[in-house]
């Protein structure tokens, strides 16, 4: 049985909670949230004990195993240091942290801690991305040579509206581009240069709204154009995947999202659709048993804290483009 300490009440808190409660073999021991009713609520749905502070759940529940961190993003290396300072495996909501050395910090104390560090990169759990991805690697479209993706939605609320500070939330590129920019390297590998724009609404000091578009030219000679927009009253998301023999396309406002394409010939017939539906199991389940898993094995995360680095790496990168206007180079030395 593992006991998990859950910390954080909100949307991804709410995912993460719902997703447990269907696991064999899982107690949620404990919730922690700075608003003690919200700690009350979940740990009600839980049948858990309710704190206010990560210390006093560790001092007070008998056995814990894991920490699952959903707390806003300027928060998580307290929570990940304090964590493994107790000796505890941590999960890490995305994106690991606010800042390179940040996140260097939290790798580092947790190897020196000898506790698993996995970061909530989810998408590679959603089974048409992994669809994707298979496709890819099976040579469904040869050699793939420009790619686009689009992630848009509405402007989320957060504790305090941490998300309008762009000094803590990073913005919309760092909110939903990094989904998609840790997707892309997933498939191609490493991004060599990175340019990109973006457009931020402002009323007051808050900001307001947001669109960014960041262009990847990754090593392998891949380009990659990722969209993101907090403009969007419902949620969507896409991708086209163009390659030498064929395309691959993703649309989650469409009945049928994903269709696999390949290009006519003289041996062959016309192009093969490939639907796809997700649903269940839930993508946070099943990326929460796979991390419980490897504290179990030992094995290797599908995510690594290397992982959620370089794609913190690249969204700042993104990030420094946009606001000097030139290309940034990437050194992938190590």
């Amino acid at each position: 049985m593992k006991h998990i300490v859950l910390i954080g009440c909100g949307a991804m808190g709410g995912a993460h909670l719902y997703s447990y409660l269907g696991m064999p073999g899982v107690k949620v021991a404990g919730i922690v949230d700075l608003n003690p009713e919200k700690a009350e609520q979940f740990a009600l749905q839980a049948e858990a004990q309710a704190f206010t502070t990560l210390e006093e759940a560790l001092r007070t529940l008998e056995q814990v195993d894991v920490v699952d961190v959903c707390v806003p993003t300027y928060l998580h290396k307290e929570y990940v240091l304090a964590a493994a300072r107790h000796h505890k495996h941590v999960i890490c909501e995305k994106p690991l942290a606010g800042n390179l050395e940040d996140a260097a910090e939290m790798i580092e104390y947790c190897k020196s801690r000898q506790v698993r560090l996995f970061v909530g990169h989810v998408l590679r759990f959603f089974p048409e991305y992994e669809k994707v991805k298979e496709q890819l690697d099976s040579g469904s479209i040869g050699e793939a040579g420009v790619v686009r993706m689009s992630r848009v939605g509405s402007m989320p609320a957060g504790f305090e509206d941490w998300y309008s500070d762009i000094k803590l939330s990073g913005g919309v590129v760092m909110d939903l581009s990094i989904h998609d920019i840790d997707f892309l390297r997933w498939c191609f590998g490493e991004v060599e240069r990175v340019y990109a724009k973006s457009l931020q609404g402002r009323s007051g000091n808050r900001l307001n709204l947001g669109y960014g578009l960041v262009t990847l030219r990754f090593r392998n000679g891949v380009i990659a154009h990722a969209e993101s927009s907090w403009a969007h009253e419902e949620f969507s998301s896409k991708l086209e995947f163009a390659g030498a023999g064929g395309m691959i396309e993703y649309d989650s406002s469409r009945d049928k999202p994903l269709s696999l394409t390949r290009r006519r010939s003289q041996e062959a017939p016309a192009g093969v659709a490939v639907p796809v539906s997700t649903v269940e199991p839930n993508p946070y389940a099943r990326e929460l048993q796979h991390f419980l898993e490897c504290v179990d094995t030992g094995a290797e995360a599908r995510v690594t804290a290397e992982d959620g680095y370089k794609a913190l790496e690249i969204v700042l990168a993104a990030i420094r483009s946009m606001e000097t206007g030139d290309p940034v180079s990437l050194n992938n030395d190590n």
